[in-house]
């Protein structure tokens, strides 16, 4: 409990600050000028350790996101990392041709819907072109995240975008738009990124089908448009050797003995959102303070390092992300779109970053059972969707099983989520429809309807694209988790 309440009281401090202080750009015409704290003052270290422990809270995403780019940014052409992973240079997106697999480390709660690409850019440096193909009636989203890891732009089938050339152009680009662009999207800040995600059925069929589809999804350099799509064959993109391994765990995206020299540039780079003008204006102190003072920055890195086990580690497990949903689910909060919500932000950040909106995509997440007990594939469960009560959605569904890391856990069936794009599923006489998770059998006759558990313990995550009424406003509730043997 003293941990909880000096988080919450270090960031009821700082939503105080925001509250109650107008931006300084309204005070610069006051007769009261706003005083600025002085970093030749000779602050305590324990106020030092505060502030820093808001800071690394508050700024954790954001160097989580410098970090990523640097680290895909490297590719030296649309690729494939380790064979897994779609990656870039600086400017352009790599995809894949199928569904992502087990061994993909870059961003935990991956999902088996969607054939996903990727890729980072410095908008104000250099703008850039992403081309959207006719999808036919395939649901397709391109989420656009700038440095927050707040969405920015309106690009998918939910907005009813139609095929063409969209330029991407940062807060500060001036350039001149050409003919032929069929829209211009503006990021909020330099840095941004791409994550297409495109709906795939499991079949042969359909992954023939997607991959004319998928070669045209291309970014590239406003200087390279000359109004024609371009294609790429994604399906012959290169190995690249990742030099970075990281086991069964996420890659270490934020760390924080380097937290305190990585800080600076997200003040540098991330402008304030209205409001945070005072909350800048601390942290640009700290920021002069640890440059001046050894000791003061060995105590900020001290706390950093206290601050990510006792603060950002718990984010991992559910019960701390969003909203209860019932029956022991949680559902997201502000996904995508967080403003000055920095709890959900940074949560989400560390358990499964890169959400869509809660418009294009809901999140559903748990850890335990009907019984409130942790998930663990010694035991056999059932989720059961009443007749009619499958999530309601415009696009589609799927229940996915993650292992203790949120990655998905190798099987002999290389099944890792059940949905809309399963034409096998079995439904019960009563049109009701059950999934069984364990790492167990369910018994003959519901092996297609099994989604296979390691044995340990385990989450379930049900997505639900372009949802419903229902969806939106939180009246849909997840079916019970119930333990079958």
């Amino acid at each position: 409990m003293k941990l909880i309440e000096h988080v919450a009281c270090t960031l009821l401090l700082a939503v105080a600050i925001l509250v109650s202080v107008p931006s300084f750009a309204e005070n610069s015409t006051s007769s009261t000028k706003l005083s600025l704290p002085d970093a030749n003052a000779t602050p305590q270290a324990e106020y030092v350790r505060a502030l820093a422990r808001t800071a690394y809270i508050w700024g954790w995403p954001m160097v989580n996101m410098i970090n990523r780019r640097a680290n895909i940014t490297q590719a030296p052409e649309p690729g494939l990392l380790d064979g897994v992973l779609p990656v870039a240079p600086r400017g352009q997106i790599g995809m894949l041709h199928d569904y992502i697999t087990p061994g993909e480390r870059f961003v935990v709660c991956p999902n088996q819907d969607v054939v996903y690409g990727l890729g980072f850019f410095d908008l104000d440096k250099e703008p850039v072109v992403i081309q959207v193909p006719d999808f036919g009636d395939r649901f397709w989203v391109y989420a656009l995240y700038d440095a927050r890891t707040d969405q920015f732009g309106e690009l998918g089938k939910p907005y009813g975008t139609k095929p063409g050339f969209y330029l991407l152009a940062g807060p500060n680009w001036k350039g001149k738009v050409p003919d032929g662009i069929t829209g211009v999207v503006h990021s909020s800040t330099a840095l941004a990124n791409a994550i297409p995600r495109v709906f795939m059925n499991d079949t042969d069929r359909d992954r023939e089908a997607i991959q004319s589809v998928i070669d045209q999804i291309v970014v590239y350099p406003l200087t390279q448009f000359d109004g024609k799509m371009k294609t790429l064959d994604y399906s012959a993109a290169p190995d690249i050797p990742n030099p970075e391994k990281s086991g069964s765990t996420e890659t270490r995206w934020v760390v924080p003995e380097r937290f305190f020299d990585q800080f600076p540039e997200v003040l540098k780079i991330v402008p304030p959102l209205p409001g945070e003008e005072a909350l800048y204006a601390q942290f640009r102190w700290l920021v002069d303070v640890l440059e001046k003072n050894p000791e003061l920055k060995k105590a900020a890195t001290e706390e950093a390092i206290a601050t990510e086990k006792e603060v950002i580690a718990p984010f991992f497990s559910w019960k701390h992300n969003g909203k209860p949903a019932g029956n022991n689910w949680n559902r997201s909060v502000n996904n995508a779109q967080w403003g000055l919500d920095y709890y959900d932000r940074t949560g989400t950040a560390k358990s499964n970053m890169f959400d869509n909106r809660p418009n294009e995509t809901q999140y559903f997440y748990t850890d335990v059972d009907a019984s409130g007990q942790q998930l663990d594939g010694s035991r056999t469960y059932a989720i059961t969707f009443a007749a009619g009560q499958e999530p309601p959605v415009n696009g589609f569904w799927s229940l996915t099983l993650y292992n203790k890391h949120h990655f998905f856990s190798e099987n002999a069936l290389k099944r890792y989520s059940l949905g809309t794009k399963n034409t096998d599923l079995k439904r019960n006489k009563d049109g009701s429809l059950t999934i069984y998770a364990g790492a167990a059998s369910p018994g003959k006759g519901k092996e297609s309807n099994w989604l296979p558990a390691p044995e340990e313990p385990f989450s379930l995550y049900i997505r639900a694209y372009w949802g419903k009424k229902p969806i939106l406003d939180g009246s849909w509730v997840p079916p019970k988790v119930e333990v079958v043997k």
